[in-house]
């Protein structure tokens, strides 16, 4: 089996696969936290809600790409796993069943402020050893805060 080796020391690959696997995994559980509100969201502002919830699954998903193939290529194989997820995610409970859609943008804008805040210390982690990791860090944390801003701005 063909096995791909990181150019990174084994203190900083340590450092930086743990960092790409906790950011996988949290932005496999917003895409999945994201279209559960989405399938279950109610109120006057419905429409609106649930097409800037398909913005969020879609940026979600899009980062969590781009984190596990940073992951393959410095040789550590991704696990975006449910029971992965379901033990490795900052976001907290999901509401069940319908949703009023102030309680559906809070649950986002709660969602969003927990993954920002883990990847701004994945930011600081990576930045020594592996700046084009941390780079990705930052695109994906400012991508978030802007889906944040949104969600806040949608509550007043």
């Amino acid at each position: 089996m063909y096995v791909v080796k990181s150019p990174l020391s084994d203190a900083n690959l340590k450092t930086v696969s743990e960092a790409l696997q906790g950011a996988l995994v949290d932005l496999v559980d917003l895409a999945l936290v994201a279209k559960q509100i989405h399938w279950n969201v109610v109120g006057p502002r419905f429409r609106s809600v649930h097409l800037q919830l398909d913005e969020v699954v879609d940026t979600a998903r899009t980062h969590s790409d781009t984190v596990a193939e940073r992951a393959s290529a410095l040789g550590v194989p991704p696990d975006g796993r449910a029971a992965t997820v379901a033990v490795g995610s900052g976001i907290g409970v999901t509401p069940e069943g319908w949703v009023d859609d102030t309680a559906a943008v809070q649950a986002l804008v709660d969602a969003l402020g927990a993954l920002i805040a883990r990847m701004r210390e994945r930011i600081a982690a990576t930045g020594e050893p592996d700046p084009v990791t941390q780079d990705i860090f930052i695109q994906v944390t400012a991508d978030l805060e802007k889906q944040r801003w949104m969600f806040q701005a949608a509550n007043g």
